[in-house]
């Protein structure tokens, strides 16, 4: 658990800032497939991954990298479990789970491995003007997504709720859906709003933002970190998304902030480690122009550390840049 306090600490006093890698040529490799699993097509894990399994695949010799759609979090570690992929994106609070074999993974815990921290995740409560939802309390009664199956959305979701005192069984209409599908449902009226836990922007909220006739708005849930770090561990930070971050979110939200990880298991050589993060660092500028949160890929955010121990060859990595790690 120390682990755990230190990395909300540091969690805590980080701000964003940019900064560019450049480095010797990776090291040759023969005949490496690894697969690097995701989530849903309107996510950010998707086009990032994309963006990481290109410069893997051009840049590390010998290496062909490939990009998974999934269901999330909590998919990709009992994928990287399974041995069916190699690399896996997850929010901390998943990735916690797995590696202690509790929650979704009670059955069986994941051997899983810090490769790198990635960016903040930020948990967004979407509704549009009309719905009758201003405030966390007012999801009461009304028909809500938490999430699609699979998904650390979806775990998150269902802590908030409980923080607030919502029974997703019966205080709300539940449904289970993904970012894309959420907006598809919200735009229909068949739902009336939905979680979701992402970069922002997020295109499928953009997306949403820019239907005609639809004001998007963002519900305040910070009050709900007490409760859910008192419970689950120390998580979870406070976040603001500032306004303007879609058309017509006219004030900033105070919102429920979680770190992103990049996952691999004891399996991974420690030379392929090195070699992932290594490559990733220092073509981050390649990453940047696919989606700009790989802006807070930085290597100052390693010592924030991760809940899950660190994977050796990328720890070596890191600390040859100088990282120093709290354990």
């Amino acid at each position: 658990e120390d682990s755990m306090q230190a990395f909300v600490r540091a969690a805590l006093a980080a701000t964003t800032a940019l900064a560019l890698c450049a480095g010797a040529p990776a090291l040759a490799q023969q005949g490496n497939r690894i697969s690097i699993t995701t989530g849903g097509t309107g996510g950010v894990y998707y086009p990032l991954g994309g963006g990481m399994a290109n410069i893997l695949s051009k840049y590390v010799p010998g290496m062909q990298a490939t990009a998974e759609v999934t269901g999330g979090s909590v998919d990709n570690l009992k994928l990287l479990s399974a041995g069916k992929s190699e690399v896996g994106f997850s929010m901390v609070d998943a990735a916690w789970d797995g590696y202690k074999g509790q929650g979704k993974f009670k059955d069986a815990a994941v051997a899983a491995r810090t490769l790198m921290v990635l960016y903040p995740n930020r948990m967004q409560i979407v509704t549009v003007e009309g719905s009758g939802i201003g405030k966390l309390s007012d999801l009461k009664g009304k028909r809500v997504s938490t999430g699609s199956p699979g998904s650390g959305v979806e775990v998150m979701a269902l802590r908030v709720l409980e923080a607030a005192g919502i029974d997703p069984k019966s205080d709300i209409k539940q449904e289970r859906l993904g970012a894309a599908e959420s907006v598809n449902a919200i735009k229909d009226r068949k739902i009336d709003a939905f979680f979701w836990v992402g970069g922002v922007p997020t295109a499928a909220i953009t997306d949403l933002a820019a239907t005609p006739g639809t004001k998007v708005k963002l519900i305040d849930h910070s009050e709900a970190i007490t409760a859910m770090n008192a419970k689950h561990g120390p998580l979870y930070v406070k976040g603001i998304i500032p306004a303007n971050s879609y058309s017509g979110q006219d004030k900033p939200v105070e919102n429920i902030d979680v770190w992103n990880v990049l996952i691999a298991t004891d399996k991974m050589s420690n030379e392929m480690a090195y070699q992932v993060v290594k490559t990733l660092m220092e073509k981050k500028p390649e990453l940047v122009a696919v989606h700009k949160e790989a802006q807070n890929i930085d290597v100052k955010y390693q010592a924030l550390g991760s809940p899950v121990p660190w994977h050796p060859g990328a720890k070596k990595y890191f600390e040859e840049q100088g990282v120093k790690f709290p354990n």
